[in-house]
């Protein structure tokens, strides 16, 4: 399994969404996530039809954190430009991982 980690630090377990139909599912249906999951490629979310609040990162072709943003449930996300990637979690997580804006992030195996 992938972990997400920002410098020597794994901030949690990593589900990676880079197929068409793994990004459409994306968190539709489920109740919560169990660590985060990278939409790739992406530049924009929506909530509709989920079941929970999620903390969305927008990312840089290298997983640079360009912006980060809650977004409650039945919400429309805008594009962000120079997205190329979009990171999920719980509502709250990014708080925990301390993830901000300029954070450099790594996918390992």
């Amino acid at each position: 399994m992938p972990w997400l980690v920002r410098g020597d630090r794994v901030l949690a377990s990593l589900e990676v969404a880079e197929t068409p139909s793994a990004r459409a599912r994306g968190l539709l249906g489920r109740e919560s996530v169990d660590g985060a999951i990278l939409l790739q490629p992406a530049r924009s979310v929506h909530t509709l039809g989920m079941r929970f609040a999620i903390d969305v990162a927008h990312l840089d072709d290298s997983l640079r954190v360009l912006r980060v943003t809650r977004m409650a449930r039945h919400r429309i996300g805008l594009p962000v430009r120079g997205a190329r990637a979009v990171l999920e979690a719980d509502a709250g997580c990014f708080g925990r991982w301390g993830l901000s804006v300029g954070d450099e992030l790594e996918v390992r195996s």
